[in-house]
């Protein structure tokens, strides 16, 4: 890495600290139902209208069902307005109804915080839907994980109760007193930064220099026409024009950063000058990115009553995201070793001139797109401000890899904790084996029914994943999107499966995925990617609140120094990893060995 490369890291981690900490201790008082009154005030109303009062905790099994019938509910509206999108206002550019499929698949996406997109957004999407099917989300989901790590850190706090909080009222104060002002402040910052805010029709403009291309020629019925041999007959055509989508940009720009959503107004996202303009833009949408996930390992600290616990877990994330940087940074910047434009022998010293570039902004070159590509990835986050399809093979696996740790490094709003302490759970019942002790996490026991639930936390998601590629490099379906036969195309079914399954939304986008196979197939792993782990989690949180707190004795294993940080970094990256070790090995590890053999 270069000097440059080192700064900006150093640059990010410092000023993320700075912002996280305090925004973990107003997050810790959410949680523990610390407002003060004129916010009690302001939300008693919704809650009599709910029927429902945040005094009124609930079980695990209330719980759940609470969050899985408020996200059906999401999955319905999303899904309605796609379809009923021509006939609603708001929709400047005439756009259709989108067809079943694809608004299948995108009502599951962004009721999961998945946001996958098998569309491009100005060009299938008016302001109406974008605002209130896609923005709307972009909250609840964002809130829904936010709220699921509170009851399990209510799991951890509690001292032996049957309640682990009201869903209703986590998802109100978290949506009122945290996103929406958080958003409201990174959407005015912006537009200040030059991205787009208003409802005005898509506009033409004369371009510099006309633009010549070729498209399909058509008969008076507006059919395309064919040669003997069923192909279509093309025509050299040309424009003068471009036409310029517009749309109120910056208010879900925000909360797709903020609430790790991903989801693009436009197709190219983040690289997209109308959604990340500056470099200035480019740095502070990385810091959104990690803000929350980074402030609830200190809100967790402080929730149990130990800072120690949060800087432990925090540590944990910062080693293995840190590690990814300096992976992927030095690959991009060794460029493409068979791209030689000096017309000299193809050696080490004669590589692509100035890294490898391909599907990266000169805004942001490579320094800035690498750590966006680790962050984005690390977050279940999937925006993206480069095409990760571009990325040489060690650069794209290590986005893989990121995702297939189960987003645990700092991972999303909510979901990155949970699963970390997920992990915790793990390590400290292998550290109890080790040495013959019944395992304790923060006094409480970690017995068999722990264990059991973790467990189906750990590997739902890896069964949909692998289950999934298999399933789509055997159909005929599936391998006809896939536009780079051989390992990369086995790299790009892989890296939408994991990004599927573990709700990041991210694509290496040269898979044609817009297909009812890969719509429905994706929808799938989606949900149960999200919820086959969401609900395992909220039953640890139930069985852990029901346990009696143990005091510390001289055998308890310390959970807060650098020996625990090792052992639960080693625990992610063994049971974590080591499920996606076969697959990594057939796609961007044969295609580095493959792309560096020929030189």
């Amino acid at each position: 890495m270069t000097a440059s490369a080192w700064g900006l890291l150093a640059l990010f981690l410092i000023v993320l600290l700075l912002l996280a900490w305090p925004l973990g201790r107003w997050l810790a008082c959410l949680c523990a139902g610390h407002l003060p009154r004129w916010m009690q005030a302001a939300e008693a109303p919704l809650y009599r209208l709910a029927g429902t009062a945040p005094a009124q905790s609930m079980r695990w099994t209330q719980y759940s069902l609470a969050l899985l019938t408020f996200n059906v509910l999401g999955v319905l509206a999303v899904y309605a307005l796609q379809r009923l999108q021509g006939v609603l206002p708001l929709n400047p550019a005439g756009m259709a109804a989108v067809s079943a499929d694809s608004a299948f698949n995108t009502a599951i996406s962004f009721v999961t915080n998945t946001n996958w997109q098998g569309y491009s957004g100005e060009a299938s999407m008016g302001y109406l839907t974008q605002m209130l099917a896609l923005s709307v989300q972009n909250f609840f989901s964002a809130a829904t994980g936010i709220a699921v790590v509170f009851a399990l850190v209510r799991g951890f706090a509690a001292r032996s109760t049957s309640v682990i909080g009201n869903f209703w009222a986590d998802i109100t104060r978290i949506t009122l007193w945290l996103l929406l002002p958080l958003s409201l402040v990174m959407a005015l910052f912006l537009v200040g930064q030059g991205v787009i805010q208003n409802f005005d029709a898509y506009k033409d403009v004369r371009t510099v220099e006309v633009t010549r291309f070729q498209q399909a020629q058509v008969d008076a019925k507006g059919q395309a026409v064919l040669d003997a041999k069923g192909v279509a007959v093309m025509e050299d055509a040309q424009t003068p024009t471009q036409t310029l989508p517009m749309g109120p940009v910056a208010s879900q720009e925000a909360i797709k950063m903020l609430g790790t959503n991903g989801g693009g107004f436009f197709n190219a996202n983040s690289a997209h000058p109308y959604e990340n303009p500056t470099a200035l833009s480019n740095f502070v949408q990385m810091l959104s990115i990690f803000l929350i996930p980074a402030a609830l390992c200190f809100a967790f600290g402080a929730a149990v009553g130990d800072k120690r616990q949060g800087w432990a877990v925090l540590a944990a994330m910062t080693v293995l995201f840190a590690i990814a940087v300096v992976a992927i940074t030095p690959a991009e910047q060794a460029g493409n070793p068979l791209l030689n434009p000096l017309g000299v022998d193809q050696t080490a010293s004669s590589l692509q001139a100035g890294g490898n570039m391909e599907g990266k902004e000169t805004r942001f070159g490579i320094n800035a797109s690498s750590l966006f590509a680790v962050i984005t990835t690390a977050a279940s986050c999937g925006a993206v401000n480069g095409m990760h399809d571009s990325l040489t093979p060690l650069g794209g696996m290590v986005p893989l890899v990121m995702m297939q740790l189960g987003e645990v490094v700092f991972g999303g709003v909510g979901t990155g904790l949970y699963g970390m302490l997920v992990f915790a759970i793990l390590a400290v019942f292998i550290a109890g084996l080790m040495i013959g002790r019944t395992p304790e996490y923060l006094g409480k026991k970690i017995e068999s029914h722990e264990m059991k639930l973790t467990s189906v936390a750990i590997l739902v998601t890896p069964i949909l994943v692998l289950v999934g590629t298999a399933v789509a490099v055997m159909a005929d379906a599936g391998r006809a999107g896939i536009a780079n036969p051989g390992a990369h195309g086995f790299s790009e079914i892989l890296y939408a499966l994991s990004s599927a399954g573990n709700n990041n939304g991210s694509a290496f986008a040269g898979l044609s995925v817009n297909t009812p196979f890969y719509n429905v197939l994706l929808a799938v792993v989606m949900w149960f990617g999200r919820f086959g782990v969401i609900v395992p989690v909220l039953a640890i949180a139930g069985a852990l609140a029901a346990k009696k707190r143990l005091p510390v004795t001289a055998g308890t294993l310390p959970t807060h120094g650098p020996l625990f940080v090792v052992l639960l970094i080693g625990t992610v990256l063994l049971v974590g990893l080591l499920n996606y070790v076969p697959a990594l090995a057939l796609g961007p590890v044969v295609e580095h060995l493959m792309l560096w053999n020929a030189v």
